[in-house]
């Protein structure tokens, strides 16, 4: 579903909401109360601002008892075969996101990965897959990072374990050209990146991924994932945690410059292994 159909789908999504709701006799306080988010969250998801979780459409099915209709258009929607489904909906968030802050241990954030990379990232968990469904998630990993070469993109700041630089995925030279690729977006001032190296020892979120989003006209929200399974967070207390977190690992990280020559230099080794193949 192209972006201006899927956005005009939600808003239709948001107006019936408000028509339910009114018809309930519900302010939107009221509704929140019950489906345990804020009213101002109920008044961004009928101006389709954001995007609710599958569990608080479920709610509001529930409350407003509309006999799944919530939950049925919501799988609709947010429904991309592309992405995992524990990961569409912050998908959709990427895309309105004015600010992103990334953290990886293990592999390259999805926005900065080449094709080659994804694909062998995808082969690597998929070995007997067909082709037709390895290209359709790595068009969907190259479809997303498209929102760092817009004009209008989101500040993006990226931290990566020095772990990142080191386990190879793929060829030495498909690590090569990852890394060299994701060094010409930080020379190009397209993104802001820090490495985290091996000898910060332990921090937090040890072995996970995180991810931050801050929105114009909405609260902030913080994406885990772990094995086949992904957690989009917007309470406040937890997202402040997660922001704690990040800050620790981003103070203890190689600076801009230092970390931009140790990817150039760990690129070099994979292009120098390359040759010698």
């Amino acid at each position: 579903m192209a972006n201006a159909s899927r956005q005009a789908a939600w808003e239709c999504w948001g107006a019936e909401l408000k028509r339910r709701r009114e018809e309930s006799g519900l302010t939107q306080e009221a509704l929140g109360r019950q489906v345990i988010v804020s009213g101002g969250y109920i008044g961004q998801f009928e101006q389709a601002i954001r995007k609710p979780q599958l569990d608080v459409a479920l709610r509001i099915d529930e409350v407003l008892q509309t006999d799944g209709f919530f939950e049925r258009t919501w799988r609709k929607l947010i429904d991309d075969q592309r992405y995992p489904d524990y990961f569409a909906a912050a998908a959709e968030l990427e895309r309105l996101a004015t600010k992103i802050n990334d953290f990886e241990s293990m592999i390259i954030p999805g926005l900065l990965q080449t094709a080659a990379y994804t694909r062998a990232f995808m082969l690597a968990g998929n070995p007997l897959a067909a082709e037709e469904y390895i290209e359709e998630k790595v068009r969907g990993r190259l479809d997303r990072a498209v929102i760092l070469k817009d004009a209008m993109r989101p500040v993006y700041w990226a931290v990566l374990h020095e772990a990142v630089l080191r386990v190879p995925v793929g060829s030495p030279a498909v690590m090569a050209e990852q890394l060299e690729h994701i060094a010409q977006l930080a020379r190009e001032r397209k993104i802001l990146l820090q490495v985290l190296p091996f000898a910060a020892g332990a921090y937090p979120v040890m072995g996970k991924s995180l991810r931050l989003m801050e929105f114009d006209d909405a609260p902030p929200t913080a994406y885990t994932e772990g094995a086949y399974s992904g957690n989009l967070l917007d309470d406040p207390a937890v997202v402040k945690w997660a922001q704690a977190a990040y800050d620790l690992v981003r103070a203890v990280a190689l600076s801009p410059e230092a970390s931009l020559a140790l990817l150039e230099s760990a690129a070099e080794d994979y292009r120098r292994c390359a040759s010698t193949t």
